[in-house]
């Protein structure tokens, strides 16, 4: 009975240990600069509002929070970088659902899995993809597009931003839904491909409505559809695919997210978490990011797990069936 009282006591002062240092590890982070390192370009859409986040993050913690830029090399370099990092909350990554769910498959010989060496932190924002074509474009609808391809096999061309991304596995999507076989053509920079896209060198393109907008704008562009399953309030006329007569599976989109080391303590992931969808709760911060056309989620880290698992199992099989390697 003495045993079973002392091991009782050495269990609960173990519990409250463990508890004292996951809470205390909740009230003092953080004690120094938190850097959030992008996968993306500065000046990008992704880029601004992740240092819309960062100054807000700097008001609620007290401490500097700074934003340091590493594109290139399919999300590698930036993966790499952080991935040296202390799992301590200090040093998180900005990536996109590509960089997660669609990395592995492109760079099958690498067998780099992220969420093997990245946990989850925090989603941040979520954006639809148009369809877009030149302002000169004889198709109305989805279902002009779809007829032409199906007419004329690999003549009708798409572009995108480089090979493997939302923009060329939403085409290879639509080929997968209808039968068709469209020509993808990959561009440098958006910059080009959208010029392309409006003066008819390239059929069409996926494109973000920031990423598209200055073109569109200019009278040059043409939205046929949003690949989503509801309308955008920006663009309450443009239908989704479903209503232009292409098929309602199609859901093209992009998910943005925080994550950090493997091993980050829990308390302090729970307390970025929390911070950050405090953040993102915020009236103007949403006005903000509405400019982008960016949608701020505030889900909870298992819906964002099931979220990127689902377009991992997308990406796989359109990857596979397409036979589209970057080794």
């Amino acid at each position: 009975m003495l045993f079973f009282k002392k091991t009782t006591l050495i269990a609960a002062a173990l519990s409250f240990a463990c508890f004292g240092n996951a809470a205390q590890a909740n009230t003092n982070f953080p004690q120094k600069t938190v850097t959030l390192y992008s996968a993306f370009s500065v000046g990008s859409g992704p880029d601004v509002v992740l240092r819309i986040l960062s100054q807000e993050l700097g008001k609620i913690w007290g401490q500097p929070v700074i934003v340091e830029n590493r594109p290139g090399g399919g999300g590698f370099i930036a993966l790499e970088a952080v991935s040296k990092r202390p799992a301590d909350g200090y040093s998180l990554l900005q990536l996109d659902s590509e960089h997660v769910s669609a990395l592995p498959h492109l760079y099958k010989s690498r067998n780099y899995y992220p969420r093997e060496k990245f946990e989850l932190v925090a989603p941040l924002f979520y954006t639809p993809f148009m369809i877009a074509v030149s302002d000169k474009s004889p198709w109305k609808n989805m279902t002009d597009l779809i007829d032409a391809a199906k007419t004329k096999p690999d003549s009708v061309t798409y572009g995108s931003w480089f090979v493997g991304s939302p923009g060329h596995l939403g085409g290879e999507w639509i080929d997968s839904l209808t039968g068709t076989k469209m020509l993808h053509i990959p561009y440098k920079e958006v910059s080009q491909l959208y010029t392309a896209v409006a003066n008819s060198e390239v059929d069409w393109a996926y494109g973000t409505i920031p990423s598209t907008r200055p073109v569109y704008d200019s009278g040059k562009l043409r939205y046929l559809a949003i690949a989503a399953p509801k309308r955008h309030p920006l663009f309450p006329d443009v239908p989704t695919v479903a209503e232009a007569g292409g098929p309602a599976e199609l859901d093209v989109n992009s998910i943005v997210s925080l994550l950090a080391p493997k091993g980050i303590p829990e308390a302090v992931r729970d307390k970025i978490q929390a911070d950050v969808a405090k953040v993102l709760s915020d009236p103007e911060v949403v006005k903000r990011f509405d400019s982008f056309a960016f949608d701020p989620l505030t889900w909870p880290l298992s819906e964002l797990g099931q979220r990127l698992d689902q377009k991992e199992e997308t990406y796989k099989g359109l990857i596979q069936k397409a036979n589209i390697s970057l080794d």
